[in-house]
């Protein structure tokens, strides 16, 4: 029989020793970091919610010196509730025309076998990016100027829409397809026409789709400055995106009082419809129906 090697025996303990204490460590510098990345994201909201209550704030983030005047003050620009509520009316207009145009468009694309389908849409999610660019503002506001819709929500609405659409049809379409085909053709046997499918079959169980696109279309459209700016100059139908820049001193400097108190209230239809959507879905989208 070997003699045991206590020499060996205690360089193992020692080994498995220092592997746990890598592993401890590891995780520890693991947590730093999220730790670290969280507070740096963290931070700017907090100084978001406190700048607004204080009488003097700097961009440094510090217990506000309480104060309720600077919301006085931001309500005494006569565009500030407006824009509010202008900014809720192009989010909702085009979110309501890209989902009412994109829904019967991806359940299209999605039950019709075209030649070359798949490049369509991959060219339409292209030349999307495009409509909505700098690059297309020129012949745009061309185009809306002679329809007649400049200084108007409605043609804000159309060119916002107009790049946002493929987009919605592309993510929308990946919804429509994972619906199992049985159940239109269930339908069709007892005389339901293909609109009477797409009401009563494909959207309801396409709606967790449908907020996802809801969502999408209205985030974008809220922070959108260059469309409003270009296509709207009357200063009492711009939206908060625009109106923001009223509160810069004459010199260009930004008034920190105004601009975080008007920015708190900018964000707060954003957070309660997250508050909604994530009540409603808990962000767990899918799409067709769960076996």
């Amino acid at each position: 029989m070997r003699a045991a090697d206590p020499a060996g025996a205690l360089r193992g303990e020692r080994s498995e020793s220092a592997l746990v204490m890598l592993r401890l460590v590891r995780r520890v510098g693991f947590y730093v970091f999220i730790v670290f990345v969280g507070a740096f994201f963290a931070l700017p909201m907090v100084w978001l919610v406190l700048a607004p209550f204080d009488a003097h704030p700097t961009l440094n983030t510090a217990l506000p010196d309480f104060t309720l005047g600077n919301f006085g003050d931001v309500l005494k620009d006569p565009y500030a509730l407006t824009s509010l509520g202008d900014s809720i009316l192009l989010a909702v207009g085009t979110m309501l025309l890209v989902v009412v145009l994109a829904a019967p468009a991806a359940y299209a694309l999605s039950r019709i076998r075209l030649p070359g389908r798949d490049l369509l849409l991959y060219l339409l999610l292209l030349f999307s990016s495009i409509v909505t660019g700098t690059a297309a503002m020129v012949p745009l506001f061309l185009l809306i100027f002679d329809l007649g819709l400049t200084d108007t929500h409605l043609g804000v609405v159309l060119v916002l829409a107009g790049g946002l659409v493929p987009a919605g049809i592309f993510i929308l379409k990946d919804f429509v397809d994972s619906i199992p085909t049985s159940y239109e053709e269930s339908a069709r046997l007892f005389g339901a026409s293909s609109f009477q499918i797409l009401r009563d079959i494909v959207l309801p169980y396409a709606r967790p789709g449908l907020a996802v696109i809801a969502v999408w279309v209205m985030v974008n459209v809220w922070g959108n400055f260059l469309i409003p700016f270009i296509l709207l100059r009357t200063p009492s139908s711009q939206p908060a995106a625009v109106v923001i820049y009223n509160f810069y001193t004459e010199g260009g400097q930004a008034d920190l009082r105004l601009i975080s108190t008007f920015g708190l209230l900018y964000s707060i239809p954003v957070v309660v419809m997250y508050l909604f959507v994530n009540r409603r879905y808990g962000f767990r989208f899918y799409g067709g129906l769960k076996g």
